[in-house]
């Protein structure tokens, strides 16, 4: 995890735009770069690092003396380096994973580039000798990428939004800054000005397709069929695969535990694979929630039956409540449940960073999308329907639950890693006919929860743990945080502002006092970019006005019991 940031044909004096990539020092404690690229004077490459991999020559933008006219700033982990190495008789300078890029672009191009990547990443290429950029996003977005290009060819990238909103040019005062759509890679003619020209943006990997990369992979071919038995095994396979590869590192591992399925089911297969490889630390794991909450509670059991260190992070509602507005600016949205469950996130994170030595943390993001653990699942007309929401939902997973796992734990300099994601998983798992992977017996992701029954890794009550929505997990059994924060906001907001709020808010329109309440704070940091969110997270097949599981029929009924 780190922070980068390109300009290419600025007008202005580049030590003043600087300036602007010191606003995501955050994403890399550890080192800052700044550079000018030769032959070019009004382009340079920023880079905040943190060392997780080779850090004696891991700083950035990376140049190898094989390939002078190549210049690389990449933010991610490319997992399969090694296996990339073996195969095509690459000889490395340094032990940096992304150095790998260099050697892919030189033997085959971009698009072969990004398609045997297997990994989170987000990059920008600079080949000089040939007068082009490349930009490129990994498949569901893990890590982030925005720019900025003007109508004569100004370009700027960058991890956060934030580092392009300030950034000066000659005939734009506010232009647009955009997310970069992830699975694609954009080409962009580099003219002798500095200035660029962008030739084309091409989609790289479709979830459903297994990777490129999936030929040298170190799980060869799996069986094939769809009985059971075979399933269950192939997803057991798949997904302990998923959490190895993602071991590679040089810093102290950790893990984020609510207590739910998907965190659970990720400490477990963590902690049994650093014990196969004999890692020299304990692995620690880390729940969120106020005194007494269910997540907690159901955190502390998985940790005492798989053995972990666990430390226990108790917040109150004032803790919570001044949380809001930080929240918010390190996360760039004012999406209600993207906000909401942040706060415990930002706060875990910020204790992490604080009070231990983990740097890497693992985390259960992407389950919820993939296996159809959303409460409203079990209101789909049909199993395709189900399916077809499942990869909507994946599509916009940077917009939503990516964003915020990554904006939570970056802004205390953390890494996040997310096996949920894995290429060869997720295809996988989509590739199942659609009546499997719906919610049966009441019981949302129930074919995940099968595929692991036998395999003892989790108490049954936690494997079968039915969905918390997340201000009910982490609350405390006397009040809910959601709430805690209604009654809060209820205080803040007046009737009459949310009254006026179409007119004052055209866009997305506030339709609850706790929206209006963090929209006025996105405003306040990033006025006029309210289009950076598309739409609100909303569940499907339901008349809601809140995004919250706990507004649902079929919850109400399922926490009563």
């Amino acid at each position: 995890m780190c922070g980068i940031w390109a300009l290419f044909g600025s007008d202005e004096c580049l030590s003043v735009q600087c300036l602007s990539a010191m606003k995501i020092a955050h994403r890399g404690p550890d080192a800052f770069r700044f550079e000018n690229v030769n032959g070019f004077t009004n382009c340079c490459f920023g880079f905040h690092r943190l060392a997780v991999v080779d850090q004696l020559y891991g700083m950035q933008p990376i140049r190898v003396k094989k390939f002078p006219y190549l210049w690389l700033c990449y933010n991610g982990e490319i997992y399969n380096f090694k296996q990339l190495q073996k195969q095509f008789g690459f000889e490395y300078q340094t032990l940096v994973d992304g150095e790998v890029i260099l050697h892919l672009y030189n033997r085959g191009g971009i698009e072969q580039t990004a398609s045997m990547l297997d990994g989170v990443f987000a990059f920008i290429l600079l080949d000089t000798a040939n007068r082009k950029v490349f930009l490129a996003r990994d498949t569901y977005g893990v890590r982030p990428l925005f720019k900025v290009l003007t109508d004569d060819g100004f370009l700027g990238v960058c991890s956060e939004a934030k580092g392009l909103i300030n950034l000066k040019h000659s005939t734009s005062l506010c232009s647009k800054v955009e997310p970069f759509l992830p699975g694609h890679y954009e080409v962009l003619d580099l003219k002798p000005s500095g200035k660029v020209a962008s030739v084309e943006l091409v989609k790289f990997h479709s979830y459903r397709d297994e990777p490129l990369h999936a030929a040298c992979d170190t799980v060869e071919t799996l069986p094939s069929g769809f009985d059971l038995e075979t399933v269950k095994s192939n997803i057991r396979i798949l997904f302990e695969n998923a959490v190895r590869k993602r071991l590679m590192a040089h810093r102290r591992i950790g893990c984020l535990l609510s207590g739910g399925l998907d965190s659970s089911l990720v400490a477990a297969v963590l902690l049994k694979l650093m014990k196969e490889i004999n890692v020299n630390y304990p692995l620690q794991t880390f729940a969120i929630g106020m005194e007494n909450s269910p997540d907690l509670l159901a955190a502390r059991k998985v940790a005492t039956h798989i053995g972990s260190e666990h430390h226990e992070v108790i917040f109150n509602s004032e803790e919570g409540i001044q949380a809001i507005e930080e929240v918010i600016f390190s996360l760039e949205t004012y999406d209600i449940t993207t906000v909401r469950a942040s706060i415990g996130m930002y706060l875990v994170s910020k204790y992490i960073r604080k009070k231990t030595d983990s740097v890497v943390i693992f985390s259960g993001e992407g389950s919820d999308e993939l296996t159809q653990g959303y409460i409203y699942f079990h209101k789909a007309p049909s199993p395709e329907e189900a399916a077809e929401e499942s990869e909507r939902l994946l599509k916009e997973l940077y917009l939503f639950d990516v964003l915020r796992a990554d904006r939570t734990t970056a802004a205390h300099g953390l890494e996040l890693r997310v096996p949920f994601l894995d290429h060869r998983f997720t295809s996988y798992y989509l590739s199942l006919p659609a009546e499997l992977r719906i919610p049966k017996n009441g019981i949302e992701k129930y074919l995940l929860r099968q595929s692991f029954e036998d395999s003892n890794l989790l108490p049954k009550e936690i494997l079968w743990r039915p969905k918390e929505a997340f201000s009910d997990g982490i609350a405390s059994v006397k009040k809910s945080w959601f709430s805690i924060l209604q009654d809060y906001i209820d205080q803040q907001v007046d009737d009459l502002l949310l009254e006026k709020a179409a007119e004052k808010y055209p866009f997305n329109p506030p339709k609850t006092k706790e929206s209006y309440y963090y929209r006025q704070i996105f405003e306040k940091h990033y006025p006029g970019r309210s289009n950076w969110l598309p739409h609100y997270w909303m569940p499907r097949w339901v008349k809601a006005t809140d995004p919250s599981a706990r507004t649902l029929k079929h919850y109400k009924s399922a926490t009563q019991e």
